[in-house]
């Protein structure tokens, strides 16, 4: 890109040839305008109304789901504003696990009635600091309507059955809710005096055949790994388990070595060796009470032999973080030198037995007094139902850990938004300026999601709006979208409500991301790299390579 001198009339080269720039309004009209398209195609699955989408990939692989996280992650953009806000979809799901969908329409309704204002010719700058100050009164107004819960079953099952409301699972919502919500409550720990969840000790394990109803919590740990050894015993009742992080087997040293030998004696000799050694590793372990070993590494087919003749059910090859959360479950030490363990490193399970899941085997582990580590086994009748489960029970655990996190919920259905944008409203009206009308814009951007789910319900959704403020004036804080009904009613007669932290964190990343895009006024992208240049590149670091080679040699 070059630029001419005034008097010389000679161009100055500044960008590499080949670069685009674009600049103020054009820079911004497109980066709103993929925000726009991302949060246009996203905005029919929000709700429990909502529709699903059929991604394909470049493999043909098929996905079906509603969830926004998912959706995001399968579509292959390329815009760097749309790839902006699938971060910002990212980072909501890591957080909090959900709102993802929420998030990236909020943000993309901010960012087209911002452009509005920019049209008007009021400076994004004020437009920016608008939006922060309606943000941060939000959050207050977040807080004075949020309501306190105790953290009993009852009161986790209304707000997890709701978030699984608007899941391709819906219809099964009480019964994964009551699966969720006890797997929560048998993980959960007490840190500081306050209830900790970590969904590391949940494992989610998968097997295809039956329906989503067969889905069941055990209360120990399911491993998709069948007994070693067909002389083993399938099932141990009382079983005292040795979890290992070290191989029974020889393993072979990790620099190449020749053993010299000259007659077939020392072959023999060498062998016994190798089979004394597993033995007295296996000795050891029935010496100390071991009846299950599993084990992270493998075990060698002599090992398994004296396994199996000293009635030892033995698993193998079994992943780190399946072994850990079998030592939390069954209060095992994990064993990295088998001929130091001791009796007090071994687990306890009243129950270690394979069984044929599906079409393969796998080993449950279970009747433990009180396992700190969970197995939900989800069954479904295709890959693809499974993996929406999966991704449903995921939502749903979080949603229980930010429970955990802050016990405070607020109504669903719209209302929360319809309330926080009508108090926004009257804040506006005190601000200075120009900036009011960029709040009074953050308030019509909320009660954007109120007006999808009024959509997705079949309602007219200026009547509905229309009705949802009439009745927040009037001081029903909780009347919102009643979805399956198709009218407007009151939240919490219907049981829905959602997490505090899940709103706090819509409210705080879709801001974030309007003003990050908002503030772009300039797009300056490199051009494609020549094919000589490319092919110049290539020579040069074979060229390197060789010379490193030779100086080697």
């Amino acid at each position: 890109m070059s630029q001419q001198a005034p008097r010389t009339g000679v161009p100055v080269m500044i960008l590499k040839e080949g670069s685009q720039r674009t600049t103020g309004v054009d820079a911004r009209r497109s980066n709103i305008q993929a925000a726009k398209v991302i949060a246009e195609i996203l905005s029919t699955s929000l709700g429990p109304r909502g529709m699903d989408k059929m991604l394909i990939d470049a493999f043909g692989d098929v996905t079906i789901t509603g969830d926004g996280a998912t959706i995001l992650k399968e579509m292959e953009v390329q815009h760097p504003a749309a790839k902006l806000l699938i971060e910002v979809a990212k980072a909501q799901d890591a957080e909090v696990g959900d709102g993802t969908t929420t998030v990236v329409v909020l943000a993309g309704k901010l960012l087209e009635l911002g452009e509005e204002l920019l049209e008007e010719g009021i400076h994004p700058t004020i437009v920016i600091d608008g939006y922060k100050k309606a943000a941060d009164y939000a959050l207050k107004v977040a807080e004075e309507i949020a309501k306190p819960i105790e953290l009993t079953k009852e009161q986790l099952l209304r707000v997890v059955s709701s978030a699984l409301s608007s899941k391709v699972v819906a219809e099964t919502r009480d019964y994964l809710a009551g699966l969720v919500v006890e797997a929560a409550l048998q993980a959960v720990e007490m840190r500081d005096g306050k209830p900790y969840l970590d969904l590391d000790w949940i494992k989610i394990e998968k097997k295809k055949g039956k329906s989503i109803y067969e889905t069941q919590l055990v209360r120990g740990i399911v491993l998709d790994k069948e007994v070693v050894h067909p002389g083993m015993p399938k099932r141990v009742t009382n079983a005292k388990i040795a979890v290992l992080d070290a191989p029974l087997e020889i393993e072979k040293p990790e620099w190449t070595t020749k053993i010299s030998v000259t007659s077939p004696e020392q072959i023999k000799a060498f062998l016994d060796q190798e089979a004394e050694i597993l033995k007295s590793y296996v000795d050891h372990l029935a010496s100390i009470g071991a009846n299950v070993v599993i084990t992270q590494k493998g075990i060698d087919e002599v090992a398994q032999h004296f396994l199996a003749k000293k009635g030892i059910l033995a698993v193998r090859r079994v992943k780190r973080s399946d072994i850990e959360k079998l030592a939390r479950a069954t209060g095992a030490k994990i064993i990295t030198s088998i001929k130091d363990a001791k009796p007090e490193d071994l687990g306890t399970a009243g129950l270690v037995e394979e069984r044929k899941v599906g079409e393969e085997k796998m080993v449950f582990v279970e009747e433990i007094p009180n396992p700190r580590a969970v197995t939900i086994l989800v069954r479904g009748g295709s890959d693809r139902i499974l993996d929406e489960v999966e991704r449903s029970l995921q939502d749903a655990l979080h949603v229980s850990r930010d429970l955990f996190r802050e016990p405070k919920i607020v109504p669903g259905g719209g209302a929360f938004e319809v309330e926080v944008a009508r108090r926004v409203r009257e804040f506006a009206r005190k601000l200075p300026g120009k900036e009011q009308l960029a709040a009074l814009k953050f308030a019509d951007a909320l009660e954007h999601i109120p007006t999808i789910l009024a959509l997705t319900a079949g309602l007219d959704p200026v009547d509905a709006i229309a009705e949802l403020r009439r009745r927040h004036d009037n001081g029903e804080i909780t009347a919102g979208v009643d979805v399956h009904g198709g009218k407007i009613a009151d939240m919490a007669a219907l049981n829905v409500w959602d997490p505090l932290l899940v709103k706090k964190q819509v409210i705080k990343s879709a801001v974030e991301a309007a003003i990050m895009i908002l503030r772009i006024d300039d797009i300056i992208a490199a051009g494609a790299p020549k094919r000589e240049e490319k092919g110049k590149k290539k020579e040069g670091e074979e060229g390197e390579e060789k010379k490193e080679e030779t100086k080697f040699d």
